[in-house]
């Protein structure tokens, strides 16, 4: 069985108010050829299918489109997905019954029965191959909050290896840790019980992991009650490949290669320009993994940095003018950030960028700033009657003086000085 993994797509995402449908429309064309083209049978989604709780119209209809023609290209084809932390658990699966009926089955939050316990057997899914027999079995956990996990008592001197088998020892344990990895244990023992020999177990998530690399420009910090990151051996051996979201960086957790987040399909920040984006190709040998292999997807749009390191205006401005791009429509434009390095204030800055730029096609997304670093200059530390005594042109002057190094030029100082004159 082939299996085909992917996650946080964020539709709707804009970046500095340029929208991204175009991209994103680029990638879901793709992914259905790549459906067909690798003879996939199941499509895992992990997670952050869109970018907010509240997404578009056209965000919504960008989502069925694609699992409307991702079944009728491949007939056979099973289609998991699960909410993320930027999901609206109620929303997503607000069209399941109707996704269903299509081979769409979504997870959105923690299914719970009339009595109030959770109803695991909604959380266990079997994979079907083209002959429609079973041939794996999936635990499609959701991104889950406190209140979706069984609740477990935690003696005070438990740790997070009694909390979660495979935890890091010496860690304290937490009832959400805890929590999880009863769930998962719940899910998995369900699994077990319904599996036939030859039957895989794979697992989703949206989580993020001990020893995750993150992109801290992009992706929503996930604590908890104090917990941020889950242990690995919250996934148990008899797991034969877990497919998580969350982390935008594709990569292996620790050293369990069946372990794996895919990453983002487009770079949602700058600072994942250097990232290779793709989605996940898992072949199943009766329960086991034979291999994983990752499929490359092109960008349908270039995000630049210039300069690569942040750098005086003079050579900021050269490089812009260097820039040589072919004509392009609007949408398709590359993204350009641009990093300057200041040595003291640039009123014109964005006009003489703008300038450097005129009739280049490239979409000026975003100006970083900084300044060089510097030596204290000033003495931070101050009495609060010293404190009680300064002016607001002394406290201009001294924070100009931390940031430049230099004094306040006087056509600063009087600048502020009619600032002040005319403040309400």
């Amino acid at each position: 069985m082939r299996l085909l993994h992917t996650s946080d797509w964020h539709l709707g995402q804009s970046l500095h108010n340029y929208d991204r449908a175009y991209e994103h429309q680029r990638f879901l064309d793709w992914l259905l050829d790549a459906l067909v083209a690798e003879q996939a049978d199941a499509l895992l989604i992990a997670g952050d299918i869109f970018d907010n709780a509240n997404p578009s119209s056209a965000s919504q209809k960008q989502l069925y489109r694609f699992l409307q023609q991702a079944r009728a290209r491949v007939p056979h084809l099973n289609l998991i997905v699960i909410a993320g932390n930027h999901d609206s658990p109620g929303r997503l699966e607000a069209p399941a019954p109707l996704l269903e009926m299509h081979g769409t089955r979504v997870v959105g939050a923690v299914p719970r029965r009339a009595d109030g316990e959770i109803d695991v057997e909604q959380l266990v899914l079997p994979l079907t191959g083209r002959g429609g027999e079973v041939e794996a079995w999936c635990l499609a956990v959701p991104f889950l909050r406190p209140g979706d996990v069984p609740r477990v008592a935690i003696d005070a001197d438990a740790t997070a290896a009694d909390a979660a088998p495979g935890a890091a020892a010496g860690l304290p344990a937490d009832p959400y840790l805890a929590g999880i990895a009863l769930l998962y244990r719940q899910a998995l023992a369900l699994a077990l019980s319904r599996r036939r020999p030859g039957q895989a177990i794979v697992a989703m998530g949206h989580c993020h992991m001990v020893d995750g690399q993150m992109s801290n420009d992009s992706e929503r910090r996930i604590v908890i009650g104090g917990t941020e990151m889950l242990p690995a051996g919250i996934f148990d051996a008899a797991i034969a490949y877990a497919a998580l979201g969350h982390l935008h960086l594709a990569q292996a957790v620790g050293q369990r290669q069946h372990i794996r987040y895919c990453g983002s399909p487009i770079p949602l920040s700058f600072a994942e320009v250097g990232y290779r984006h793709q989605i996940l190709r898992v072949d199943l040998d009766s329960d086991a993994v034979r291999e994983i292999a990752p499929l490359a997807i092109p960008r349908a749009v270039e995000l630049l940095r210039v300069p690569a390191r942040p750098a005086p205006l003079a050579q900021v401005l050269a490089e812009l003018a260097a820039l040589d791009y072919p004509d392009a429509a609007p949408e398709a434009q590359p993204l350009l950030e641009v990093r300057v390095r200041l040595d003291a204030p640039e009123p014109g800055l964005r006009a003489r960028i703008e300038a450097a730029l005129d009739g280049k096609p490239l979409r000026l997304a975003k100006i970083e700033t900084s300044s060089a670093p510097r030596s204290a200059a000033v003495d931070p530390t101050l009495t609060l009657d010293q404190l009680d005594q300064l002016k607001p042109d002394d406290i201009f002057q001294r924070l100009y003086l931390q940031k430049f190094g230099n004094a306040a030029p006087s056509e600063q100082l009087g600048a502020f000085a009619e600032l002040m004159l005319h403040r309400v």
